[in-house]
């Protein structure tokens, strides 16, 4: 188990110092076009309504990439850590950093270099917790929040998942795999991300600690575009869930 978990992790730093490059300057016009965007239709937080004030808060972000949400808290004077695995990713945080500065650490979500209740909030959007196993990273997201501190975090919907036309590469309106079996998801190479169905999400928040706030399943206007796949039909985000964003906060 270890070392498939120790070679998973790899794999991924592997694939996302390959991909880092094109991956920014296919997206970054995008998410870094304005501050406090969520998910594959860059809708605004004011929207959603999930992280709210942060000024002077103790923030991790899980998997910043290339900054764009760091980056944007610092600006709105919150202490924020830039947290990934992949050297590249950094690189261009650290490129892209503006006056407001922050901090960048690379590591794994599963084994987080911080001591027990370091932050107030941690965080992340399509990021370290789509590409680490929930068992291990939410358990350790939850032992660096102080109590009351709150995990919030957008990950894909099952319902994007099991849709998913693997010939097709793209999301459908049929169902293709078993919502029952949805796990590890091979991404090639070794490279592993992780699916979770509604009931495992809640169980594994709930035993690490975590008290369930809200669950957000971001719901874009007609107006926004998806900006990374493909689906049939295009209006498919504006009928079914493509993200879930969860809102916790750690037991007093």
């Amino acid at each position: 188990m270890l070392g498939r978990l120790v070679a998973s992790i790899e794999a991924n730093r592997r694939l996302w110092n390959k991909i880092s490059a094109e991956y920014q300057t296919e997206h970054d016009p995008r998410i870094g076009a304005a501050p406090r965007l969520w998910g594959c239709y860059s809708i605004p937080d004011a929207q959603l309504g999930a992280l709210g004030d942060v000024m002077g808060q103790r923030v991790l972000e899980l998997g910043c990439g290339a900054g764009q949400w760091s980056r944007s808290l610092a600006e709105e004077a919150a202490h924020v850590v830039g947290f990934d695995l992949s050297e590249a990713q950094l690189a261009a945080a650290r490129a892209a950093m503006g006056s407001a500065r922050y901090g960048l650490v690379q590591g794994a979500a599963e084994q987080l270099p911080f001591a027990a209740g370091s932050f107030d909030l941690v965080f992340c959007d399509e990021g370290a917790l789509l590409w680490a196993p929930a068992d291990v990273a939410v358990p350790e997201a939850a032992r660096v929040l102080r109590r009351g501190g709150r995990l919030v975090f957008n990950v894909m919907s099952p319902w994007a998942t099991v849709c998913y036309d693997d010939e097709a590469e793209a999301v459908t309106t049929r169902l293709h795999h078993d919502y029952f079996t949805l796990g590890p998801l091979d991404e090639g190479d070794g490279a592993t991300a992780y699916y979770l169905t509604y009931g495992d999400w809640v169980r594994t928040l709930r035993r690490a600690g975590l008290i369930i706030d809200d669950l957000i399943e971001p719901h874009p206007g007609p107006d926004q575009r998806n900006g990374y796949g493909v689906m049939e039909p295009p209006d498919w985000a504006h009928r079914w869930p493509i993200e879930m964003l969860w809102v916790t906060h750690k037991a007093v």
